[in-house]
């Protein structure tokens, strides 16, 4: 059984149904579709009900949850039954075929696709090359022949119109190496008339709706549907989507199976040959019959390479070889001329339509093989063929495909018994005889030599004369009027359901029912002389019995699984279930049949050994594994602890369940019992991850706390080894680079790095003379206030400070400027000069001028050296609030003061040229304010806003070519510093 699935969606076996009737049967299909499982198992078989909506069935995750699994390891499923054939055909080396039957619109041609996907999807792991275009081309000849053998019905929009088995061929080690395709029974009446709301066949609307205008011109088509005969009841259907999708598929399909550009035009050719044959219609002038439309014939004999008198004398006249030798031409009436060019056309399309399944057949059949070489050759058959069709006029058609599921259903219920009897046979277990319903006597009705409905008709061809319908009627009354199966208005009076001389009925078991190349390759027999036909060719129903008889023979053969598709409702609707319609579909499918016959006195059976994994737990003896010598004696005691022994049997290797309630209730138990074990098992598992986790946890402390001994050892003798020999280094190990701490040692390092920096420091500055020390502490000033943040500030070179008085930087004044320092300070007693220098500011008229500045502890001055250095302004150090300076190679410097007036200067005449003062000046000044516990603000900025006689400006710098000497120049918001271009 199906076991993952509970039974709130009903039993996913029918055979496990309380009572094998049809309500019984009904109800739980219905439950089934309405939970949205459309799959049920009847033991191998499934019966696949149309969902009528896209589902999450399918998908390679889905695949893959089927492959290589038992097939009641999981839920009922097309990919179960496809997997088992599978496995059968490559573990058994055995042949096997899968028989997809149901009626129009049931879901056939969608189920052999799936099977035929997941064949495809699970074959060729190691993705060769040849295999892998041989699947290629079976995938693809599907939708070529949709094309040419599907159509529109009320039933389905998309509904085969043929019937066809394909045989897909594996080499030893299960990979497809090609196939072969059988066709069955076209329904070619299609092609002259549809019923309201029909099609003809998908490929005359492809071509019509979806071809280029350049093709349609080539064989003189228009692209309206309404103007042909064939096509004109269909021609206001849009509800199929874009046809030109349609035929650009079939295009490209039949380009990978091979077809050639020749072949491909040659069938477009003959599509538009039937169209314009359509359109052929014949009057009668005087005592001669003509062709109203004389244009259509050059049409027709260009594009079927004939010639034009040859084609119009076929279409008017019919030619009769008599027993003398001669031949006879005989002119047709309207009425014979209309039924030969309607048969002509029917024939046309028949041929094109087996052409294509030949022509796509030499692709795919086995080329070269040999089995001492490449191992023995397994099949898979693929069964797609028609269900019971009754409508209120059935034509002969429809008399062959019930004939053929009569044929069919014979075949299958004896298949399912013939399998059931072996299997009791090999288990021991005594067969019981089971009652069902024998159709053998229909399908003798059919086809039985010299008195069966085919042998009638036969016989009513080869007549000489007229042969009517009722003289046919006449004859089947005669010689079939005591068949318990045969009935007609003249056997059965009271029936007014059927006609006087016109219908007759068959009981069935399931109810009552009531050229070119390409052109000459379809028609073998045109190379033969008419003088050298001497034998009458076989019937059309012979044809097709024949064929029966060959299809049931080839199935015979191999190990058969089987679908059976179910239409809900004729809405295609995915909610309404029409409990009728379905029980109809289920008599004539034999599924209550099918039913009796698996179970067979016993509703369910299971290997011994998967039984006990499914059912050990309610059993003391064999939970959670027994001790017992077999599986058969642990499942014996398994039952006789729940008193079921009455209701069982014991096989070889299964055991035997009589009834479903002694299954239910074990497993209800299981039921009970399965989340007392999953506690359990949550318990035991999680305590044993939880034991897991803390001896790791243990384990990985106790590493680590060994790892970080080992690493803070490491790193400190790998410490001690760097630096033991700082002290005797010229650089007191400023050049040792310190080993990569582990991550406990991080603020070790930081802090000893701290320290290391002070020792060094303190080792640097104790080696320094007391005269040197006023200009180290300035440039450590300069540097915490400019580093990062200006190019250069002079830090290499040793800072002279008071540079006016030397006399390489002041040749001709420098004593004049030092008897003035000397005067300031006997006046004013400053302790010393920090900087002087030579200038170029900005007067109170805007206008830049030379001048000198001198910096004591207390001021600071301007000067004007032209004048002896004369004093024009001092301005007191405790007024200085901050310096702004640039961050280029300029000796541009702002004094910002508390009266918000400014100071902009430029040093200048500076010996040599290039000196940089900037950072000296900014590092004393700093150095002096943080002795006298004073804050001193350093901005750099390349735009420098201060207040200048009360006005604010902004100064720039600006480097020129060409500039000598730095100058200022006057802005519409400020001044700009040009400075010359080094």
């Amino acid at each position: 059984m199906a076991e993952q699935e509970s039974l709130e969606f009903g039993k996913a076996d029918f055979v496990l149904l309380d009572q094998v009737t049809m309500a019984d049967f009904m109800d739980n299909l219905k439950l089934r579709f309405e939970k949205g499982r459309i799959y049920t198992y009847i033991g191998e078989v499934v019966v696949s009900v149309n969902p009528y909506k896209q589902t999450e069935l399918y998908g390679k995750d889905v695949i893959e949850h089927y492959r290589g699994r038992e097939l009641y390891e999981r839920p009922p499923h097309l990919y179960a039954v496809a997997d088992a054939a599978y496995k059968a055909m490559k573990r058994r080396a055995k042949d096997t075929c899968i028989v997809i039957s149901g009626e129009s619109g049931a879901g056939k041609t969608e189920a052999s696709k799936y099977i035929m996907q997941y064949i495809a999807a699970i074959t060729n792991p190691t993705q060769r090359a040849e295999v892998e275009r041989v699947k290629n081309v079976l995938l693809k000849s599907n939708c070529v022949l949709e094309a040419f053998g599907n159509a529109k019905t009320n039933r389905n929009d998309n509904s085969s119109r043929f019937g066809k088995y394909m045989d897909i061929n594996f080499d030893f080690k299960g990979d497809p190496t090609g196939g072969h395709i059988n066709n069955y029974l076209l329904e070619k009446s299609r092609i002259l008339k549809q019923q309201p709301g029909e099609r003809n066949f998908h490929a005359f609307y492809q071509l019509l709706l979806g071809a280029s205008d350049v093709l349609l011109d080539s064989l003189h088509l228009s692209r309206d549907p309404a103007a042909y005969r064939f096509t004109r009841e269909g021609a206001n259907d849009n509800s199929l989507g874009s046809e030109k999708s349609n035929h650009r598929a079939v295009a490209d399909a039949m380009t990978v199976i091979g077809f050639t550009p020749e072949e491909t035009s040659s069938v477009y050719k003959i599509l538009a040959a039937i169209l314009h044959l359509g359109n052929v219609h014949f009057v009668t002038t005087g005592d001669e019959m003509v062709i109203e439309n004389a244009k259509l014939i050059s049409v027709l004999a260009e594009l079927t390479s004939t010639e034009p008198e040859n084609l119009l004398n076929t279409l008017l006249y019919r030619t009769v070889a008599t027993g003398g030798g001669d031949v006879i031409r005989k002119g047709h009436s309207t009425n014979e001329a209309n039924y030969a060019r309607d048969a002509c056309a029917k024939a046309f399309y028949e041929r094109l339509f087996c052409w294509i399944v030949a022509r796509i057949n030499t692709v795919i059949e086995v080329k070269n093989y040999n089995a001492r070489i490449h191992g023995k050759n397994t099949v898979i058959g693929v069964l797609d063929i028609y269900g019971f069709e009754i409508f209120d006029n059935n034509s002969f058609e429809q008399f062959c495909i019930n004939y053929c599921n009569e044929k069919l259903q014979q075949l299958f219920i004896e298949l399912i018994l013939q399998q059931e009897q072996e299997e009791y046979q090999r288990e021991g277990i005594e067969w019981q005889h089971i009652e069902y319903f024998n159709n053998q006597i229909i399908v003798d009705l059919v086809e039985e030599p010299h008195k069966g409905i085919i042998a009638r008709l036969d016989e009513a061809c080869l007549t000489g004369g007229k042969v009517t319908d009722a003289l046919f009627l006449e004859s089947m009354n005669t010689r079939l009027g005591k068949h318990p199966h045969y009935t007609s208005r003249k056997l059965n009076p009271a029936d007014k359901s059927m006609d006087f001389g016109r219908d007759f009925r068959i009981k069935h078991y399931a109810g009552d029912v009531t050229t070119d190349p390409v052109l000459q390759e379809m028609w073998p027999e045109g190379k033969q002389s008419i003088m050298e036909i001497t034998k009458r060719p076989l019937t059309a129903a012979t044809l097709f019995k024949n064929s029966m008889v060959a299809l049931v023979e080839n199935l015979a053969s191999k190990e058969p699984y089987y679908v059976r598709c179910i239409k809900p409702n004729d809405q295609k609707s995915p909610l309404l279930f029409d409990a009728e319609r379905c029980c109809h579909q289920v008599s004539y499918l034999g599924l209550l049949e099918n039913v009796r016959v698996r179970r067979a006195g016993f509703a369910y059976r299971q290997p011994y050994d998967r039984f006990l994994l499914r059912y050990k737990m309610t059993c003391e003896y064999t939970w959670p594994n027994h001790l017992m010598d077999t599986d058969r004696e642990a499942t014996q005691a398994l039952i006789e602890q729940h008193s079921f022994q009455d209701d069982v049997a014991y096989g070889h290797t299964k055991i035997f369940i009589r009834t479903p309630q002694t299954l239910f209730t074990l497993e209800q138990e299981r039921a009970q019992l399965i989340p007392i074990i999953v506690l359990l098992l949550q318990k035991a598992w999680r305590g044993a991850l939880a034991r897991k986790r803390c001896r790791y946890l243990r384990a990985i402390y106790t590493i680590m706390s060994y790892y970080k001994r080992h690493k803070v050892k490491s790193y400190l003798l790998e410490l001690v080894q760097r630096f033991q020999a700082v002290r005797s280094m010229a650089d007191y190990g400023k050049s040792v680079e310190w080993p990569e701490p582990p991550a406990v040692l991080a603020q070790f390092q930081d802090n000893s790095k701290l320290i290391f920096r002070r020792w060094r420091a303190r080792q640097i500055v104790k080696n320094i003379p007391p005269s040197d020390m006023d200009q180290i502490k300035a440039k450590v000033a300069a540097l915490d206030v400019l580093q990062d943040r200006r190019i250069d500030w002079g830090c290499h070179r040793s800072w002279g400070r008071n540079y006016l008085v030397s006399v390489d930087e002041n040749p001709t004044m420098a004593t004049q400027f030092a008897k003035r320092v000397s005067a300031l300070k006997d006046k004013i007693h400053f302790r010393s000069v920090l900087f002087s220098c030579h200038v170029r500011k900005i007067n109170r008229c805007n206008k830049s001028t030379d001048r000198a500045i001198l910096i004591t502890d207390q001021h600071l001055y301007k000067m004007q050296p032209q004048k002896q250095y004369k004093v024009m302004r001092s301005i007191p150090l405790s007024m200085v609030t901050g310096l702004s300076l640039t961050s280029g190679v300029d000796q541009l410097i702002v004094f910002h003061t508390q009266n918000h007036d400014g100071l902009v200067v430029c040093l200048h005449k500076m010996q040599p040229e290039n000196d940089n003062r900037v950072g000296e000046l900014v590092g004393v000044l700093v150095d002096h304010f943080r002795r006298t516990k004073r804050e001193l603000q350093v901005q750099v900025s390349d735009c420098i806003q201060l207040s200048l006689n009360g006005q604010k400006k902004l100064v720039t710098v600006e480097v020129c070519n060409g500039q000598t000497t730095p100058d200022f120049t006057k802005s519409h918001k400020g001044f700009v510093l040009r400075w010359p271009r080094r």
